[in-house]
């Protein structure tokens, strides 16, 4: 995701990123712009969260709950005590080895608690979950 001398990436100068040619000096500025979040989305993962969230470059570590879920043998199951235990200990966790946590939870009293707990960034909503409740309230609405 950099580019050289510190990374590969490849460098084209009309790209989205750049406003289409537009952003002056963009690759000499580019590398103080990024943010890199990786996500944890294993048990495997959170296991050896030590080793990827010490990374040099790694910004932030988002927790990807239904991912999670499915790997600890349940599947969609994202609010058993269980998942949720392993979510709020990655995040303290992240929080000792001075990372910024993140998560994506559509249930409002848990994202208030991961923010309580120390997440720098929670996602809150979905985009096709917001289209849809809003198509269904328009149904509802109308029919």
């Amino acid at each position: 995701m950099r580019y050289p001398p510190d990374g590969i990436r490849g460098l084209a100068g009309i790209t989205r990123a750049t406003r289409f040619g537009r952003v002056a000096d963009y690759a000499v500025r580019a590398a103080d712009e990024l943010c890199l979040i990786v996500q944890v989305e294993t048990i495997e993962a959170v296991e050896r969260l030590d080793d990827i969230a010490v990374v040099e470059g790694v910004d932030g570590v988002f927790i990807g709950p239904a991912d999670l879920s499915a790997s600890m043998g349940n599947p969609g199951e994202v609010g058993l005590p269980e998942v949720v235990a392993v979510i709020e200990e990655t995040i303290r966790a992240l929080g000792a080895l001075g990372k910024p946590a993140g998560v994506l939870t559509l249930a409002p009293v848990f994202a208030r608690r991961c923010m309580d707990l120390g997440t720098s960034f929670t996602a809150v909503g979905v985009d096709l979950a917001l289209l849809l409740d809003s198509a269904n309230g328009l149904r509802r609405h109308w029919l």
